[in-house]
């Protein structure tokens, strides 16, 4: 069953006319405004660097994720970092894969933008099969740490840069 659902979904860039089902599908699979307010802030202040819906045959909106702007701390920082937060699936199609099929494709475009570094904070259990690493981020420096906060490195910059202090979009530090 997951990956039939996922394989009828389409997987695209998010564009203006989504925002408002982002918002209700982001409230819906989070159960409460935090989330929904938060992808609204990192949108309005261009913090998004990438940003893809997942669309049912029916052209609803049913996934959406974000990526955010993450800035090194330091005159010699020379990484190019984001951050994979939030993910949404509608509630009626969670563990479907649809999740895992637009985080899986949105790393491969990241990795073709010549990103370095990707971090996440989240369900070790569900992001490390997709490479993420709670050893590697405990070589960044951030407002997030512990087993939650983990990081994927797709180039050999990440090695020789680390440690690393990070900053993330200012919408995060109003996050509840």
């Amino acid at each position: 069953m997951a990956t039939d659902m996922a394989q009828t979904v389409s997987i695209r860039v998010a564009t203006k006319t989504d925002q408002e089902a982002i918002r209700q599908l982001t409230e819906e699979a989070f159960a409460r405004t935090a989330e929904a307010r938060l992808v609204d802030a990192l949108r309005a202040c261009n913090a998004l660097d990438l940003e893809y819906v997942g669309i049912d045959g029916d052209g609803k909106v049913v996934g959406h994720v974000a990526f955010s702007t993450v800035t090194g701390a330091g005159p010699e920082h020379r990484l190019k970092m984001t951050c994979l937060a939030p993910i949404s699936v509608s509630v009626a199609l969670q563990n479907t894969g649809i999740g895992s099929a637009m985080i899986e494709q949105c790393l491969e475009i990241l990795k073709s933008q010549n990103f370095d570094l990707v971090l996440v904070l989240g369900p070790p259990a569900y992001y490390t099969r997709f490479g993420f690493d709670p050893v590697l981020a405990q070589k960044v420096t951030a407002p997030y740490a512990g087993d939650a906060f983990m990081a994927m490195a797709f180039t050999a910059a990440v090695e020789k840069a680390l440690p690393i202090e990070v900053t993330f979009a200012t919408p995060f530090s109003r996050f509840e």
